[in-house]
């Protein structure tokens, strides 16, 4: 499986979640946000990942693919040997 735009969209939008407080705080992807992030939202709501096609709150599963999403974002971007 290649890493394709659409998938590295849905991966921005996990990554926008924080998940010390995933149940109490939820995002809004407005409908005048980059078209890309718009369809990334309804994709994860598609998926089951999120609870709305504009944000909302992750789902358990969401959560599961939302720590996997960050902790991938955190071992790429830390220090390199």
């Amino acid at each position: 499986m290649a890493y394709t735009q659409a998938l590295v969209a849905e991966l921005e939008i996990l990554a926008l979640f924080n998940l010390d407080n995933s149940q109490e705080e939820g995002i809004k992807v407005h409908h005048d946000a980059a078209p890309e992030a718009v369809a990334a939202a309804r994709r994860l709501y598609d998926k089951g990942l999120i609870s709305r096609p504009d944000g909302g709150y992750l789902t358990s599963l969401g959560l599961d693919a939302a720590e996997q999403a960050q902790n991938l974002l955190t071992i790429l971007a830390g220090p390199h040997p």
